[in-house]
């Protein structure tokens, strides 16, 4: 699990992470105030400028040469980038000593599910203004749901000022290994449509081997000695998308009450996603998985069906890494009838300390929606693909092409991320609950004891009984939090 956390490392993880740096991450106190810019810019002072982001390492190369090219261009404004890259999971403690300390970086992640937290602690600034003396921005072509995930009006996320500029927008769909299918002599998905749970089991039962050589659906199998599964989890990303197409939800409709207890559609999606385990052994056991996780057995050529996110397209292209083909397809669809995944953020904030606020304005609007920049990161210029445009018309146009023609690696079946981004009657991609909470604590309890129902020591029905509590406890801590914030 850590590892695939690991993986999510430019997108969704990336949000999940940054929830808030103390509320969240590292400590459980909320930050204190910056009140405002701490210093003004001095009569024709150029700016120097400190960004700190996480990133893989061939992202940190793409991201500095963005950097040098726009030092080039705005010389006469910048005289210097300090350029600071760390790992996902020491992220949230620099940014917690940066805030300690009152050196925070001008320019700094922050996901859509944070947004709240840093805007009511005074921590980063709205760029609404700003962005009219900019005429590089063009926010009607860009991903609209992504724009609307970082407005915020002191109230509900969705409105108001505009507080960070997308880094990406990324989406989860389902990879196949190919090569599995065809030993298999398995067609591959359709992708004109998605399996309904049932037929995705039957699949997952032919792929799920035992070192006999017999499958989950076959008598004798062993699912103590399975060498392949037809898929495997990692928890977040993959049971959220059952809850949804469900027609579940874990919070009701305003966001202040957890409702998983006594819930058909919610508890019915548990139990299936448990029974892929336990009842029809098509995934790793918690045991097995702790011996190898989920993504390093993708890697391995050992699972069948992987949650992949937009993130993963360069990796899984790199034959080194990954060695088999592979495509996408849908999640499999519940009570819905639609297919539904969730879709995921970070964002380029800029500090409501800096003293730089329209020169690092200028500088995130580069790396987030400059056309070239984005064809750098989206591999027209590179040939790896680090994420989908975030300018639309080019996503949806130049881009596509490139893709289609196979100039930009990536998988055939590109149109399935771009259907759960923009949606279609059978597609639909949203932003998770924790993103309109002030923190996912609430959210993190469910996970942290999930493997106790996935091990069978407590059933469906008592678990969401019992974690409900917890769970209501630590969100209504998180709505307090932010009244207090608020005052």
């Amino acid at each position: 699990m850590k590892k695939f956390k690991q993986c999510v490392c430019c997108v969704l993880a990336a949000a999940i992470l940054l929830t808030t740096v103390g509320c969240h991450g590292g400590t459980k106190t909320t930050m204190a105030s910056n009140n405002g810019l701490n210093e003004s810019k001095a009569p024709g002072e150029k700016a120097k400028l400190t960004v700190l982001i996480y990133a893989q390492e061939h992202e940190k190369k793409a991201y500095q040469k963005l950097i040098n090219k726009f030092l080039a261009a705005n010389k006469d404004k910048v005289s210097k980038v300090d350029f600071q890259v760390t790992t996902q999971d020491a992220y949230t403690q620099k940014m917690t000593a940066a805030f300690t300390s009152r050196k925070v970086p001008d320019v700094f992640y922050v996901g859509p599910d944070a947004v709240k937290n840093y805007v009511d602690n005074k921590r980063i600034m709205p760029l609404d203004d700003m962005i009219t003396k900019n005429k590089n921005i063009n926010l009607d072509d860009i991903w609209p749901q992504i724009i609307k995930a970082y407005r915020y009006d002191e109230k509900t996320i969705g409105k108001g000022k505009l507080y960070a500029l997308p880094k990406d927008l990324s989406t989860f769909a389902y990879a196949y290994n190919k090569d599995l299918f065809d030993k298999a002599h398995l067609a591959y998905p359709d992708a004109s449509k998605t399996y309904t749970w049932d037929e995705f089991v039957k699949v997952c039962q032919k792929l799920t081997i035992d070192s006999n050589g017999k499958t989950a659906d076959e008598a004798g199998f062993n699912p103590q000695k399975a060498k392949q599964w037809g898929c495997g989890f990692a928890d977040s990303f993959m049971f959220t998308p059952f809850v949804y197409t469900n027609n579940a939800t874990f919070l009701n409709k305003d966001y202040t009450k957890v409702i998983i207890d006594g819930q058909k559609n919610f508890e019915d999606a548990l139990q299936y996603y448990v029974d892929l385990i336990l009842k029809y052994h098509v995934a790793p056991t918690v045991q097995q998985d702790s011996s190898l996780n989920y993504y390093k057995r993708w890697l391995a050529g050992q699972i069948a069906f992987y949650a992949c996110g937009t993130w993963d397209v360069a990796a899984f292209n790199d034959k080194k890494t990954f060695p088999y083909h592979w495509d996408l397809c849908g999640w499999p669809v519940g009570k819905s009838g639609v297919s539904m995944t969730w879709n995921a953020s970070v964002g380029f904030a800029v500090s409501a300390s800096t003293k730089y606020p329209q020169e690092a304005l200028d500088l995130i609007s580069y790396l987030s929606v400059d056309k070239s920049g984005q064809e750098d990161l989206s591999g027209a210029t590179t040939g790896q693909s680090m994420q989908l445009p975030n300018i639309m018309s080019y996503a949806k146009g130049e881009y596509k092409d490139l893709v289609k023609s196979g100039k930009i690696p990536y998988a055939k079946n590109i149109d399935i991320m771009y259907n759960y981004i923009e949606g279609t009657p059978k597609y639909k991609g949203i932003f998770t609950e924790t993103t309109y909470t002030y923190n996912s604590d609430w959210s993190d309890d469910f996970f942290s004891a999930m493997p106790n129902v996935k091990e069978g020591k407590i059933s469906v029905n008592a678990f969401c009984k019992q974690i409900q509590p917890k769970m209501q406890k630590d969100l209504d801590k998180a709505i307090r939090l932010q009244k207090k914030a608020q005052r």
